[in-house]
This record gives structure tokens, C-alpha cells and sequence, in this order.
């Protein structure tokens, strides 16, 4: 039964590390990156929906992204979604066509994007290590494992934490490569 757990734990722990992977793909590095976007979605009709739903996203210059909509009449509804987000980019648009043009980002900037990011994956990690702790002494109060399962349990849970921790500092150190090879 413990193990069972133990895999829940450990599951959470892996999807925070896929999801911060999912965050440094939003990072601006100076070139234009449609990931930025993934996250942001238009209302349709009522309905929410992902931008990459309603219209076609291109790169047409290093630094600037195109979205061209399928609907000519979402042109407003889009550039409010992208206004609301947290892109930090104003969007321009000719009547049919929306342009975001990203403006360079210094390396102390992209470096302290990744490291924000990395930090909040930790801070991820440790709540999860926390609820497995609660979830192991509420085990040994109800009388479900015993003491010594409950030791053995929160130094195994405590080995996984910080393997999830050096994890996330090894992704950290390669995204702020990447950035700063821009």
C-alpha cells in the first residue's frame, strides 16, 4: 500500500518537471517562439478557445510572430486575449492580420525568467514532499502503517525530493545555455 503512494507522490513530482518544461518553452529568448501563445485562449462564439484554434500562427521574421484568423471578425477578441495574458506584447493588426513584434530581451532578463520559473518548480516539488509527509503521519495516526514504515517512508520521499530538485537545476542550467547562446 505505501509504495502505491509513493508512486502518486512521484507521479506529481513528474508533472511538475514536464509542466516547467512546458514554461521555459514560453520564454521569450529574442527570436519569436509561437509556444509563447500555447496557453492563451480566445473567446469564440462563448466559447473558450486556444489561439492556435482560430487562426494561423507563422514566424515570418526572427523577432515577430503572424496570426493570421480563419474569422476576420475575432481580430478584437484576440488581440484582448493577448492584452489580458501575460505575453507583455502589445499586438498590432492591419484589419486582418495580427502582428506581435518581441523586443530584444537583455541575457540578465531571459536568465532571470528561467531561474523565476526553475524556482517556482522547487517551491512545486517541496508542497508535494510536504503532503506526502502530512499524508504518511495521518497513515501513523490512524494506525495504517506503523512508526518505523513511517521513517523508512519519509527518508525514501525525502531521497525522491531531492532528485526532483537536482532534475529541475540540471533543466535550469541547460535553458539558461540555450538563452544565453542567443
Amino acid at each position: 500500500m505505501p509504495n502505491k503512494d509513493m508512486e502518486t507522490f512521484q507521479d506529481r513530482m513528474e508533472k511538475t518537471i514536464q509542466n516547467l518544461e512546458e514554461e521555459f518553452n514560453t520564454i521569450r529568448v529574442g527570436r519569436a517562439n509561437p509556444h509563447i501563445l500555447d496557453k492563451i485562449t480566445v473567446d469564440y462564439y462563448g466559447t473558450p478557445t486556444p489561439l492556435q484554434q482560430v487562426g494561423n500562427i507563422s514566424v515570418p521574421e526572427a523577432r515577430m510572430l503572424l496570426i493570421q484568423p480563419w474569422d476576420s471578425s475575432l481580430i478584437k477578441e484576440i488581440e484582448k486575449a493577448i492584452q489580458a495574458s501575460d505575453v507583455g506584447i502589445n499586438p498590432s493588426n492591419d484589419g486582418k492580420d495580427i502582428r506581435l513584434v518581441f523586443p530584444e530581451l537583455t541575457e540578465e532578463k531571459r536568465k532571470e525568467e528561467v531561474k523565476k520559473k526553475g524556482e517556482q518548480a522547487k517551491v512545486a516539488i517541496r508542497n508535494i514532499r510536504r503532503d506526502a509527509m502530512d499524508f504518511f503521519k495521518k497513515e501513523r495516526k490512524e494506525n495504517a502503517i506503523t512508526e518505523d514504515d513511517q521513517k523508512d517512508l519519509e527518508e525514501k520521499l525525502q531521497k525522491m525530493t531531492d532528485e526532483y530538485i537536482k532534475k529541475v537545476d540540471k533543466r535550469i542550467d541547460a535553458k539558461i545555455k540555450e538563452v544565453m547562446s542567443v
